[in-house]
């Protein structure tokens, strides 16, 4: 009898747990159901559509890279929460946030990308001028020119894009060719022709001369000719600024040219050199994706390089190098006594 019971009491239990599976079993369909729904929800929902602590929790992901700290729980879903702070107010704490700058590793694939970025950062950073020569400063698909594009954050009063014609350059470099137009900081107009040829500006005319990424297009001896050039029609006092890849870095990488359009690739030695012979004074010698201790031991480091966008003072073991040189103004003679 025992054993009868015994059997009976394991069937009566195994008949309740099939039971309550059968009741669980459509509520766990609906709430898997309802869960799919709101990720199709969610999915759907731009930024800005977000409810605050969703929008914090995807501010942080992708900006940071990880999920918020309780303070930050705290304070920016609170801040949303009453109003104070708007989607892209969140954006902006984050962007502004030391940890942005200086924790978020640009991974190695985009050191290009790591590049254009400190590119920018050395063109907000130039003089003010009221009249520009841009040294191949062509946009492939903006009218305004690079300078422009790249954050030049000054007024002027005419900006001189000197370019090849979009057929004569090379394939990687060709866009539309671009008339006399306005930009939000002045007049920009083109001179299609070489860049050693500057005879469409007067002598002592032009306050900054800009060469970005271009130098390095032509061979040595016509450099010789651009920088003679763009000392005549600097006025005294004007500046030269320069930035062009750094061949000491650049070896490093591989023995032939970076770019298949490159001509020459120079040390930050051999571009100090080239300009100091044309008359100009330099000011500054700054990098830009310093190569960290990888490259002073002479090994190219992409990972580094990619990771440490920006401008450094060491210039030598950076990616590129940037200098920003000035036309001497003439010495005042001593009245004679």
């Amino acid at each position: 009898m025992s054993g009868q019971t015994e059997t009976g009491a394991k069937a009566a239990a195994g008949g309740v747990v099939a039971t309550a599976v059968d009741r669980i079993g459509p509520l766990v369909g609906r709430v898997e159901q309802k869960a799919r729904r709101e990720a199709t929800r969610l999915a759907g929902l731009s930024y800005t559509q977000l409810a605050p602590h969703q929008a914090v929790r995807m501010a942080y992901n992708v900006l940071l890279r990880r999920d918020p700290d309780p303070q930050a729980w705290t304070d920016l879903t609170g801040g949303m929460s009453a109003g104070l702070l708007s989607h892209a107010d969140v954006v902006d704490r984050i962007r502004c946030s030391n940890e942005y700058r200086t924790q978020v590793p640009v991974g190695p694939a985009n050191l290009h990308s790591s590049l254009h970025a400190s590119r920018v950062e050395f063109i907000i950073g130039l003089p003010p001028a009221r009249r520009i020569v841009d040294l191949g400063g062509g946009h492939t698909s903006d009218a305004r020119g690079a300078l422009v594009v790249l954050g030049y954050p000054y007024d002027f009063d005419e900006l001189v894009v000197v370019d090849l014609p979009p057929d004569d350059r090379h394939p990687l470099y060709r866009s539309e060719k671009f008339g006399e137009g306005e930009s939000e900081r002045g007049k920009v107009r083109y001179e299609y022709r070489s860049m050693a040829d500057l005879s469409f500006a007067d002598d002592n005319s032009v306050g900054l001369v800009y060469s970005g990424q271009s130098i390095e297009h032509v061979p040595e001896d016509v450099g010789d000719t651009v920088l003679a050039e763009a000392f005549r029609i600097l006025e005294p006092g004007g500046y030269l600024a320069i930035d062009t890849p750094n061949g000491r870095v650049c070896r490093m990488q591989q023995d032939a040219f970076i770019d298949p359009d490159h001509e020459v690739e120079y040390t930050v030695e051999q571009l100090r050199a080239k300009v100091t012979a044309a008359g100009f004074e330099v000011l500054t010698e700054r990098g830009l994706n310093w190569g960290g201790p990888a490259a002073a031991e002479g090994r190219y480091d992409q990972a580094a390089l990619a990771a440490n966008p920006g401008i450094y003072f060491d210039a030598e073991n950076c990616y590129l190098q940037a200098m920003v040189s000035r036309k001497p103004k003439p010495k005042r003679r001593r009245s004679a006594s």
